[in-house]
């Protein structure tokens, strides 16, 4: 996937969600009566700019700026500028507390409403999700201990309903994020249904970085299947040697190989060296030369081919289902949904600060870009999945009591109405250089983490 494909649609997500974080604060701003100067998408110097004059008569700014990481909107303030006499009323800083508030909590606040909206989109045209079969625990794991077995499905964690894989792993870390005992109801390969109890004990699920399952010892299952082709990616080093849709490998270099997962194991031990493929095209066995691709991961090199596994429909039936709702039932299912993703946003960030989970779970621009770009391949709706989680992410780090942030502004506003005056400009000041401090040292580690990701 190019980089430009990524940065594209990471300047779309990033684009929309500003947008609507700063509208927020401009509809409120108006509707508060103040006056707006200025509505800015991104920094730096304006790369489109025009003019618009409301009902009310003001002329306001918009603009489309060279740096698409953040926006603003200008009001009147006298703490920026000379305001005259006649519009003293209508500047930001001589409004009451409240209406001050309720302008600063709107541009988060918007974005929990976009979260909203996303999730019921994406509730409302549903999904095809992979359900939560379990594959054989690994050997002296907490899964295995607890007594999971090969195919059990995963029907319930704590009594909340699950119906996918990705809605069990949620689950697991939003119930087990501080350890102790998960009730876990699985109905097992003969039918019945079980009780399972997973003890994580006084486990940190984030304090170590990696794969929160492979601590735990959870894998998904999946069928032994033949290594039939079930397609394979676009300029891919399968296209190139000429693998199609219907063959099926049956040696390699000379070795037979009657399983999928063995296929994959001597593709990813080959990075970068010539494979001979005997496949079976037509009743005919043909042998084919395949350099597979490198690609780094945590455990060094490894090959690639992009080519993909022919599943029958019988069974994918049986792997994937269907999840979608009317809309009057996929709006409160958006609503819970974004109030989950906020509190657990919210754990997961205190972990961080009480150092029971690990920094390296913050993510950066790079990241972000390519999941932008990894999810709008897939689809609209993996898009839109996507969009809602920055959204809830957005809002939740912009109510943070940090200054420079819509949160420090609110923490501002709390200790004027608790002292009856606002705060002074000197401590104010003290506060923004505190906050610059803290948003350079988290861009940092963000960046870093990044980084990490890309070597590895």
């Amino acid at each position: 996937m190019s980089i430009l494909h990524n940065l594209f649609f990471f300047i779309v997500a990033i684009g929309v969600l500003v947008t609507f974080h700063e509208f927020g604060h401009y509809w409120v701003a108006r509707k508060a009566g103040v006056k707006v100067l200025r509505f800015s998408i991104g920094f730096g110097r304006p790369l489109i700019r025009w003019n618009r004059t409301t009902r009310q008569g003001d002329d306001v700014e918009y603009v489309i700026a060279a740096i698409p990481l953040g926006g603003y909107v200008k009001m009147l303030d006298e703490r920026e500028g000379d305001v005259s006499a006649a519009e003293k009323n209508r500047a930001f800083n001589n409004q009451s507390v409240t209406k001050r508030i309720a302008i600063v909590f709107a541009g988060p606040a918007f974005n929990f409403i976009l979260a909203i909206a996303l999730y019921w989109v994406v509730f409302m045209l549903g999904t095809n999700v992979d359900r939560p079969f379990v594959g054989e625990p690994d050997t002296g794991s907490l899964a295995e201990n607890a007594g999971f077995e090969s195919k059990d499905e995963i029907l319930s964690v704590g009594g909340n309903s699950i119906r996918s894989w990705n809605e069990f792993r949620l689950e697991i870390l939003d119930q087990g994020l501080d350890g102790g005992k998960l009730d876990i109801r699985v109905a097992a390969d003969d039918g019945a249904e079980y009780d399972r109890i997973l003890d994580l004990g006084d486990i940190h699920l984030l304090e170590a970085e990696g794969d929160i399952f492979k601590q735990i010892g959870f894998k998904q299952w999946w069928p032994d299947l033949p290594t039939e082709i079930g397609g394979v990616v676009e300029d891919s080093a399968a296209e190139k040697a000429g693998l199609q849709k219907g063959d099926t490998v049956i040696r390699v270099n000379g070795e037979a190989v009657e399983q999928w997962a063995l296929l994959v194991e001597k593709i990813r031990k080959s990075p970068g060296r010539a494979m001979q493929f005997t496949i079976l095209r037509d009743a005919e066995e043909i042998t084919i030369t395949v350099i597979p691709q490198s690609r780094k991961s945590k455990d060094g090199e490894t090959g690639v081919i992009g080519a993909y596994q022919h599943i029958p429909e019988e069974l994918r039936s049986l792997l994937v289902t269907r999840i979608e709702y009317t809309a009057f039932d996929a709006l409160p299912k958006a609503v819970n949904k974004t109030w989950d993703m906020s509190t657990l946003t919210l754990r997961v960030l205190w972990k961080m600060v009480s150092g029971e989970a690990s920094l390296s779970n913050i993510s950066g621009p790079i990241t972000i870009a390519t999941y932008a770009g990894v999810t709008a391949s897939i689809g609209l709706i993996s898009f839109f999945s996507f969009l809602a989680v920055i959204s809830v992410s957005l809002g939740v780090l912009n109510l943070l009591p940090v200054p420079m942030l819509d949160g420090g502004h609110l923490l501002y506003y709390l200790i004027e109405i608790l002292k009856g005056s606002p705060v002074s400009e000197a401590f104010e000041l003290r506060g923004q250089q505190v906050g610059i401090a803290l948003l350079a040292i988290l861009m940092s580690v963000a960046i870093f983490n990044d980084i990490q990701r890309l070597v590895q």
